[in-house]
């Protein structure tokens, strides 16, 4: 029996529908990447605003985004100056459905952009961006979303520290 949310044909992060607009908050971690898993809490935060459309990557249901973030740093921690890195940015992501079951989906997707000012913590203004997400329809309108995101230069600079997110976000379909 097709579960009611989304058909099987659909794309998950969309339904039938065409456009996406999202919102996600989330806590720093002072690690590298994403494996292993941060465990060193920092002052840092992030929020974004987020903007999707529905594509496909090889056939394989996908969503195209803008986002716009800032990051907010509070005060030191393991020895870094976290107030120095309240940082805008803007970059372009996509992210594929690896899989589904009923109102349960997983994805992941890549993306590049910029940051307002560089710093010794990434040392270009140019950043890349992963992200693993799992989320939940309510239904046919509503989701939410838990991720873990991860912010470097790529070694295109010297410095390239990351940054390295956990977080929770909630979309609406129209």
């Amino acid at each position: 029996m097709a579960d009611s949310c989304i058909l099987p044909e659909r794309n998950p992060f969309f339904g039938t529908y065409q456009n996406q607009v999202a919102f996600g908050i989330g806590q720093g971690f002072d690690t590298g990447w994403l494996l292993p898993p941060p465990t060193r809490p920092v002052p840092f935060y992030i929020g974004t605003l987020q903007y999707s459309q529905p594509t496909t990557f090889f056939r394989v249901p996908a969503r195209r985004s803008i986002n716009i973030s800032t990051t907010v740093g509070l005060h030191e921690k393991y020895g870094w100056h976290w107030q120095d890195y309240t940082i805008p940015m803007i970059y372009v992501t996509e992210d594929i459905a690896l899989f589904r079951y009923k109102r349960l989906y997983m994805g992941m997707g890549a993306g590049a952009g910029l940051q307002a000012k560089q710093n010794e913590r990434i040392g270009s203004k140019l950043l890349f961006q992963f992200k693993v997400t799992l989320g939940y329809n309510f239904n046919k309108k509503w989701a939410t979303e838990f991720f873990i995101q991860h912010f470097s230069n790529a070694n295109t600079a010297d410095e390239n520290n990351s940054y390295a997110f956990y977080g929770l976000g909630v979309t609406y379909n129209y």
